[in-house]
């Protein structure tokens, strides 16, 4: 597939180093050819050098024959109006923009053919969001991945001394939940991906992931960790874009207080919050934190724009007595280092954004894409459509269909009920299927699967 890229920051170095690992035609283009220049020596991709608003640098970009424009500059207005040339001048068949800005997100009808053609909209701050506010929702919980219009999740926990199952083999799920169907797809233990089967034994310290409908989550997680009380009080680090954003979202179900460095920004931020406590200061000031009563906060978020910043008011968020501290971390060479240790979650805005654009850029009808473990694995839900003389996995029992080495059945979701992933299982047309890979190098393998044979059209 050939790809325009619009802007060369942390989304969209990403983003290219990920889409030629699978064989995309990739044009990068960015103002600053010292940065094109670092990056072109790193990966095999094409750079163009200049305004990625100007008609006559997409068109040099080869705009007219690309099937996809992605447009994240820095710069919401050179996004859109990349994307109304792309449309106007190029019929460019899809066209992503990024948009920060809050006053034209909250304007739906802004974005159309009519108006402003982008047919996918990509808000890296409401993204986070999101991410944050699922793990909230669940404590003890590392990552949350929604499938099915949030019918199912993917879930990962670490599994700790205090849970059920910890010490058992996971057949016993069924004898401990005998009403509940759960799914182990994957455990990670001491950094290796094992592909369970009824009887490996989940030990203290492994990292599993599960698969259930979104009702059975909590029940999941005690089996492999004491629940958790709800959290409540929560403390953000940063009232930037993300940071506002977020108090937002969370101050209508939890008591919420933002620390600001700049007083402009925190003035602001407090005439524009109903019920958060907004503080001017420095969230690595120990004394305030203390006095801030950071003990009693049960979720400590950092998300300023400085990595170091974030790591570090976590960090000494975490051992004044913060619950669990969440840092937001640019540079994902941090984002290995750090997670696990005194931060409990580790998020990069970079990841969570290009996860959201993959499932754009696949062949195939594929709904959903989550990368997983510093992108070696994925996660992905895939509609089967077709019928038996012309798909590969429509008619067929789940446990005769060969899937490339380290894939595995997750869940099915059929007319929105939800069915775990077991053997005799037959699948049918427009089913959605939830696998997980563990080694995202077999994803595209997945996908060939569930194309659809020529007689089908």
């Amino acid at each position: 597939m050939h790809i325009v890229i619009l802007g060369a920051g942390q989304v969209g170095r990403t983003l290219a180093d990920y889409l030629t690992q699978e064989a995309n035609d990739i044009t990068l283009v960015d103002s600053n050819s010292d940065r094109l220049e670092d990056l072109q020596g790193k990966i095999d991709i094409r750079t163009i050098v200049g305004n990625a608003s100007h008609p006559d640098i997409l068109r040099q970009a080869g705009l007219e024959d690309a099937e996809l424009l992605i447009a994240v500059t820095n710069d919401d207005e050179t996004n859109m109006i990349a994307c109304q040339i792309a449309y106007g001048l190029f019929q460019t068949p899809t066209k992503i923009a990024r948009i920060r800005a809050a006053s034209y997100l909250k304007e739906p009808k802004l974005f159309s053919n009519a108006n402003i053609p982008v047919d996918v909209l990509i808000s890296p701050e409401q993204l986070v969001t999101n991410f944050v506010t699922r793990l909230l929702e669940y404590p003890g919980a590392l990552q949350i991945m929604d499938f099915a219009e949030g019918k199912v999740q993917l879930v990962a926990v670490r599994a700790l001394s205090d849970g059920p199952l910890v010490g058992e083999a996971i057949h016993k799920l069924r004898e401990h939940m005998p009403s509940i169907d759960i799914r182990v797809a994957a455990i990670y233990r001491r950094g290796q991906a094992l592909i369970p089967d009824g009887n490996t034994v989940i030990e203290e310290n492994d990292e599993v992931f599960f698969v259930a409908a979104r009702t059975h989550i909590r029940m999941a997680i005690s089996e492999l960790r004491r629940l958790e009380n709800p959290y409540r009080n929560v403390m953000i680090a940063g009232g930037g874009h993300i940071g506002h954003r977020l108090a937002e979202t969370l101050e209508k179900d939890f008591n919420v207080k933002v620390i600001e460095f700049n007083e402009k920004i925190a003035v602001d931020l407090a005439n524009h919050l109903n019920n958060t406590v907004v503080l001017n200061g420095d969230a690595t000031d120990r004394e305030l934190l203390l006095s801030e009563n950071i003990e009693s906060i049960d979720v400590f978020c950092a998300v300023t724009n400085d990595d170091k910043t974030n790591i570090m008011s976590a960090i000494l968020a975490k051992r004044l007595g913060a619950r669990k501290v969440i840092s937001l971390i640019n540079n994902p060479t941090f984002v290995d280092l750090i997670e696990g240790s005194d931060i409990d979650i580790a998020i990069s805005p970079q990841q969570v954004t290009v996860n959201s654009l993959l499932r754009h850029v696949r062949r195939g009808d594929v709904a959903q894409v989550h990368t997983l473990r510093r992108r070696t694995a994925e996660a992905l839900e895939l509609v089967a459509h077709g019928n038996a003389d012309n798909s590969k996995v429509i008619g067929k029992r789940l446990d005769n269909i060969k899937l490339p080495p380290g894939a595995i059945f997750g869940a099915i979701v059929r007319d929105q009920k939800v069915l775990m992933a077991h053997g005799d299982i037959v699948i049918e047309p427009e089913d959605h299927v939830i696998l997980f890979v563990a080694d995202r190098s077999h994803a595209k393998e997945v996908e060939q699967l569930f194309q659809v044979g020529f007689s089908f059209f």
